[in-house]
């Protein structure tokens, strides 16, 4: 235990705190709690694990609402205004940050991607020959338990800067939750080993899922959104590939209709079966819904 707090907290140290105004720390008077807004449920989830009962936690996107498709009302971005930590996930996920900083917000909005593409580069120059996955259009970097230990951490380094008479007890909170996340990753890299690697998602939100476990993701819709436009020459082009590469399992997700992925799977002869991007607030934890989608991807590969 001793080594693993040695080597999450110094980490945890060393992570900076970014915000609409990178000089600004909050302090938190008395026994007040730190007021945190997340953007959507995973980070809500993530930031309640940290903080526990010292921190009044709100999610922005209300249960059964896709990400993509929120925008804040005026009652929303006065909420915000109010916040002390606002906790985003980054990389253009939320299209409304701008606006909001334009508006003078004047709380620390922490962009828990910080640290994870830098590492991503790194890793991609380490791996040239293997690494063919486009990142360019996808934000999901909570799907790669990797990236979510670091999306914790820095979640839990912005907490302790701006309540630090509280620091240990978030220190200590996500060293537990970190741990947890260490076991999922192992679980996935030993239950997917040796498998297949090409599988069909219904939207571009797996790469940096597929990166970590060494899987190739062909997608029904090639953007961000789960929404984008879905083409006779797309559903050819991924029957065509299907059938080259023996794929069986075609994916669709929660909220997306399945008609899309059932009329491929009915030319290939193969079935659909769920993949989440755990994108939009339902049942489950975050544990629990990535070990259903590993059910499903163990299911479609092995």
């Amino acid at each position: 235990m001793a080594i693993i707090a040695i080597i999450i907290v110094i980490p945890l140290a060393s992570i900076a705190v970014y915000g609409t105004n990178s000089n600004q720390q909050i302090s938190v008077v008395d026994d007040q709690k730190l007021k945190v807004i997340s953007s959507f449920a995973i980070l809500h989830e993530f930031s309640q694990k940290i903080g526990q009962d010292k921190i009044d936690a709100i999610s922005l996107v209300p249960i059964g609402i896709e990400p993509h498709d929120w925008e804040p009302t005026i009652r929303d971005v006065q909420e915000m205004q109010k916040a002390d930590l606002i906790i985003i996930n980054g990389i253009g996920f939320e299209n409304w940050v701008t606006d909001l900083q334009e508006n003078n917000y004047r709380g620390s909005i922490i962009d828990t991607s910080i640290g994870i593409l830098d590492e991503n580069s790194d890793e991609r120059d380490d791996h040239d020959e293997r690494d063919d996955h486009d990142h360019s259009t996808d934000s999901h970097i909570w799907l790669n338990p990797v990236y979510a230990k670091i999306q914790v951490q820095n979640i839990a380094s912005a907490f302790s800067t701006a309540d630090p008479e509280n620091r240990e007890f978030y220190y200590t909170n996500a060293i537990k939750y970190v741990e947890k996340l260490t076991l999922l990753d192992s679980k996935i890299e030993n239950e997917l080993s040796g498998c297949k690697s090409d599988f069909v998602s219904f939207h571009n939100a797996f790469s940096y899922f597929a990166d970590e476990y060494d899987l190739r993701q062909h997608a029904i819709i090639e953007s961000n959104d789960s929404h984008g436009e879905v083409t006779a020459k797309t559903l050819e082009n991924v029957i065509s590939t299907s059938k080259k590469l023996n794929i069986q399992v075609i994916f669709s997700e929660e909220n997306a209709s399945i008609k899309t992925s059932e009329i491929i799977a009915n030319e290939i002869g193969g079935k659909v079966l769920i993949l989440s991007p755990l994108e939009v607030a339902s049942g489950g934890t975050y544990i629990s819904k990535m070990t259903e989608n590993l059910d499903n991807l163990k299911e479609a590969l092995c």
